[in-house]
C-alpha cells in the first residue's frame, strides 16, 4: 500500500505541475497538441529555419504539434488550415490524427520498408528541413539507452544527408549522456555548421537537447 500512495502522490504531483506549466496553458490557447510546439518555435526563431515554399520532414511527428507548427509557418498566411506553400512529410510508430497538408506514414523508420516508403513519398525532391524527435523507450540502463539513442540520431543523420539539399538543415532531439559526445562528433562530421540548443520550453529536469546541423558535407 505504500509503494501504490507514493505513486499517487508522485502522479498528482507530475498532473499538477503539468497544468499549471505555461506552456501547456499556451498550446491550448493556440491550438497545438503538445507543448512540444513551442521548442520547435524557439528553435526556428532563433535560427529562421521554416520559411514558405519549403520542403519539411517531421520524424517522430506524433502526436502532431510540431507538423502544425509547421503547417502554420508554411501557409501564407499563418493559418491552421487552407492555402499551404510548402510540403510536409511526417511520420511515426503510432497513428496520429490528421492535419491538413500534411502527408502521413505510420511506421518504424529502422524498418527498411517503411524507410523506403519515406524515399518514394518524396519522389526524388530535395528536402529543406529535416526535424528528428525520434526517442527510444528508455530501459533506466546507461549503456542500453545510449546505444538506443545513437541509433535513431544515426538513422535521422544517415536520412538527412541522403535527402538534404546543399542548405538543408537536420534537426535532432538526444540525451545528455553517453551518446551525446558521439553524437556531436557526428554532426561535426556530417554538417558544416553545428549548433546545440536547449529550448526553454524543455522542463529544467529534462536532459534533452537538440542538435543542429546546417548544410551538410564534411567541414
Amino acid at each position: 500500500m505504500k509503494v501504490v500512495t507514493q505513486s499517487k502522490k508522485v502522479n498528482k504531483a507530475w498532473l499538477n505541475e503539468h497544468v499549471n506549466d505555461p506552456y501547456v496553458k499556451a498550446a491550448q490557447r493556440d491550438g497545438y497538441r503538445a507543448r512540444a510546439a513551442y521548442k520547435l518555435k524557439e528553435i526556428d526563431e532563433s535560427l529562421q529555419l521554416l520559411k514558405p515554399g519549403q520542403l519539411v520532414v517531421d520524424l517522430g511527428c506524433a502526436p502532431g504539434a510540431w507538423s502544425q507548427y509547421i503547417r502554420r509557418r508554411l501557409a501564407p498566411s499563418g493559418a491552421a488550415v487552407g492555402a499551404l506553400d510548402g510540403a510536409i512529410l511526417a511520420l511515426d510508430l503510432i497513428d496520429m490524427l490528421p492535419i491538413e497538408g500534411v502527408q502521413f506514414i505510420r511506421g518504424d523508420f529502422r524498418v527498411a520498408e517503411v524507410a523506403q516508403q519515406m524515399h518514394q513519398a518524396l519522389g526524388g525532391r530535395r528536402v529543406d528541413v529535416v526535424l528528428s524527435d525520434l526517442a527510444p523507450n528508455l530501459s533506466g540502463i546507461g549503456a542500453t539507452d545510449g546505444a538506443r539513442i545513437e541509433h535513431l540520431v544515426e538513422l535521422a543523420v544517415e536520412f538527412a544527408i541522403q535527402h538534404l539539399h546543399a542548405k538543408g538543415t537536420l534537426v535532432c532531439k538526444l540525451f545528455h549522456g553517453s551518446a551525446y559526445q558521439p553524437m556531436v562528433s557526428l554532426f561535426k562530421q556530417q554538417f558544416r555548421v553545428v549548433k546545440a540548443i536547449k529550448p526553454k520550453a524543455s522542463r529544467d529536469k529534462s536532459a534533452e537537447t537538440f542538435l543542429v546541423g546546417m548544410e551538410p558535407g564534411k567541414r
